[in-house]
């Protein structure tokens, strides 16, 4: 084994104890650049490289807390799915009241993440990361202890402002500060706690029901994500500031001592940071002039604005699309419910029912999650995006031959269809849109164009809600899914001809 060149410990003494296990990084740093100190591997004192970057405690804690935001959004989403038809009883709620509920969220969400995560741009992400964890315990609260039907709804509203600055600023936060040939997997990591976070909301769920068989069990189940979100409020606290926003923004000094704590390690390495005064910085870090909205719009920017909204939009009408036809899949999964139920107990034991196939159902998300995982860094971005459109349509065509038959055929072929789907959405353009925009933008604007993103596509989910019941009447099921079989071909098309690849390459050089 070659010998690698000393180390000390944190009191400056030489560490014989590692000097054949243990090998550092060359002393030789010239005035590297954010993105170069994060990818920078140990070497041997023969020049021979370690075969990856270890990870830092502090890299691992910006993950792990990232990773619960997305947990807690697929556990409260899940939950109100579930809460809906007890509150609904409590509140006496009509149609519309249901349909205000499902989208007050959903509506917080398209604003949150323009409106809130735009501003990490302006005073940072870790401030941000922050604020929106505050702001969703604050409104989890107010949910829980909802008196009438405007709380209720208001309060929904604020849970969706901050889930939606959650969807740039929990990736930026992760993107900005890993290796960039694991950053995908990373990313996706934490997203995929969002399944996860649902999974359990269906345990959750089923628990509270079987323990609390009443109306006031919906307010239990917003209750068990308190004080786990009070916590991971409080860490967040004890996060690094982005060292790429710092030095964007000039603050060269800042952004070394933030590198130093973030990539603090033992042994340690690189030994010193040095960014130089600004040798590094090309024209997209100046200055802070010019990166509004309409920055995202200009000849340097538009392509990569297409590429991360357009299809994420395109993916947001099939998966909420397909979400309308979700309790016909529980119920023929799981058993036969009682369509009329009046009594408390009848009600329970339905919700019970659905909480049980949600669960299967979020297997499947699951298992899509975690190849896009183990795929996204090897495959590349854009393949498995457009590998992934194309398999949702060929799982929506299934579904729609499930017209032409009856009995278990019928069955068969939804179950197909909606296996495949589940699978290749999160393997595709469920997990690829959102990993693709918190990447193909420049520092200065790349939470105002991820959360721009995330809010054009929340526009067609909004679309979706408003238009499929009136479609469903209109043309009938086979025609309503040869539509979102249409829309899955167009944004595969749509990545391929906007496609800017991402994957292994540094932010910088994206830049």
């Amino acid at each position: 084994m070659s010998r690698p060149v000393g180390t000390t410990d944190g009191a400056g003494f030489l560490r014989n104890d590692i000097m054949e296990s243990q090998p550092v990084v060359s002393t030789d740093n010239g005035n590297k650049s954010v993105q170069q100190y994060i990818d920078e591997t140990p070497v041997w004192s023969d020049g021979t490289k370690t075969a990856s970057t270890p990870m830092t405690p502090m890299q691992w804690r910006i993950w792990s807390l990232a990773a619960a935001g997305k947990f807690f959004e697929g556990l409260v989403v899940f939950t109100t799915g579930v809460a809906l038809p007890l509150l609904a009883k409590e509140f006496s709620l009509g149609p519309a009241a249901h349909g205000i509920v499902g989208a007050a969220s959903l509506l917080g969400i398209l604003i949150g993440a323009t409106a809130l995560g735009g501003l990490s741009d302006r005073f940072g992400r870790k401030p941000m990361f922050i604020i929106e964890m505050a702001i969703f315990t604050i409104f989890l609260v107010g949910v829980t202890l909802s008196p009438n039907f405007p709380t209720l709804v208001f309060c929904l509203f604020g849970l969706g402002l901050a889930l939606g600055c959650d969807y740039p600023t929990a990736h930026l936060v992760i993107s900005e500060s890993m290796p960039s040939n694991c950053r995908g997997q990373f990313v996706l990591g934490a997203f995929g706690f969002q399944a996860i976070g649902a999974l359990m909301g269906a345990g959750v769920g089923f628990f509270i029901l079987y323990e609390n068989p009443s109306l006031s069990a919906w307010r239990w189940m917003y209750a068990s994500a308190i004080i786990p979100a009070v916590l991971v409020t409080l860490a967040r606290l004890t996060i690094t500031e982005s060292a790429h926003w710092l030095f964007a923004r000039g603050e060269n000094d800042q952004a070394e001592q933030v590198m130093l704590r973030l990539l603090s390690r033992q042994p340690q390495y690189p030994s010193e940071i040095d960014l130089g005064e600004g040798s590094h910085k090309d024209d997209t870090a100046t200055s802070n002039e010019g990166t509004g909205y309409r920055e995202l719009f200009s000849e340097k920017t538009r392509r990569a604005t297409v590429l991360a909204s357009v299809p994420w939009f395109l993916q947001d009408l099939g998966t909420y699309g397909i979400g309308i036809f979700t309790p016909t899949i529980l119920a023929a999964a799981v058993g036969h419910k009682k369509e009329h139920a009046t009594a408390i107990s009848d009600l329970v034991q339905n919700d019970m029912i659905a909480a049980k196939g949600a669960a299967v159902i979020d297997v499947l998300l699951i298992f899509g999650i975690i190849a896009a995982v183990l795929l996204a860094d090897r495959v590349g971005r854009i393949k498995l995006q457009v590998f992934g459109f194309i398999g949702c349509a060929i799982g929506l065509f299934l579904a729609s031959l499930s017209v032409e038959f009856t009995g278990l055929m019928l069955l068969y072929l939804i179950f197909a269809g909606f296996m495949v789907f589940s699978f290749m959405t999160n393997l595709g353009p469920n997990a690829q849109t959102y990993l693709i925009a918190g990447e193909v933008f420049p520092t200065k604007v790349r939470g105002k164009g991820a959360g721009f993103a995330a809010s054009f596509a929340k526009i067609g989910a909004v679309l979706t809600a408003f238009l499929f019941p009136i479609l469903l009447a209109d043309i009938g099921v086979r025609y309503l899914l040869y539509i979102l079989v249409v829309t899955s071909i167009l944004g595969a098309l749509v990545t391929w001809m906007m496609r800017i690849e991402t994957t292994g390459m540094n932010l910088e050089e994206l830049e």
